[in-house]
C-alpha cells in the first residue's frame, strides 16, 4: 500500500520536474571562450570612478569551414572577444595575464539594441554583445619567442 503511494508521489514530482512555468531565477545568459589574450588586460576606470579590467580573447573557429563547390577551402575565421570585468579579486589576477596567455572564461553576456538616435556607424548605433566577467582559468602561458602559437 504504501509502495503505491509512495510511487504516486514521486509521479508527481518529476512531472513538476519538467514545468513549463518560467523561472526568472533560473534564466542564463553564459559564453565559454577557450582562446588566447589578444593583449595585455588594461586596468580602465568607469565615470563613476570605479576601476575595472578590460581584455579580449581571440578564438578561431574549428574545424575549417567546409570544402566549396570549386575544391577550395576558405581560412578558419578569427573572432575577437571584448570582455569587462568589475571584481577586484578577479581584476587583481588579470592584471598578471599576458598578451598570448592561453585561457579559459566563462563571461555573461548582454545583447543591447543600437540607440536610434545614434549613428549607424558608430557602436551606439549598432547591436553590441557586452561581455561581463565571471570567471577564467589560465590553462598555459604566453608563447615564448622560440615557440610557435
Amino acid at each position: 500500500m504504501f509502495a503505491a503511494i509512495r510511487q504516486a508521489s514521486v509521479s508527481r514530482s518529476s512531472l513538476r520536474t519538467f514545468s513549463t512555468t518560467t523561472s526568472r531565477s533560473s534564466d542564463v545568459a553564459k559564453l565559454i571562450l577557450v582562446g588566447r589574450l589578444g593583449k595585455d588586460p588594461e586596468v580602465r576606470t568607469t565615470k563613476t570612478d570605479k576601476e575595472y579590467v578590460s581584455y579580449t580573447v581571440a578564438t578561431t573557429n574549428f574545424p575549417a569551414p567546409p570544402v566549396g563547390p570549386d575544391g577550395t577551402r576558405e581560412d578558419s575565421k578569427t573572432t575577437w572577444h571584448h570582455v569587462l570585468s568589475f571584481s577586484p579579486n578577479s581584476n587583481n589576477f588579470l592584471k598578471t595575464l599576458q598578451k598570448g596567455s592561453h585561457v579559459y572564461v566563462e563571461a555573461n553576456f548582454e545583447l543591447r539594441e543600437p540607440d536610434l538616435s545614434a549613428d549607424p556607424a558608430t557602436p551606439q548605433g549598432q547591436r553590441q554583445i557586452f561581455l561581463r566577467h565571471e570567471n577564467i582559468r589560465l590553462l598555459k602561458g604566453p608563447p615564448r619567442d622560440s615557440e610557435s602559437s
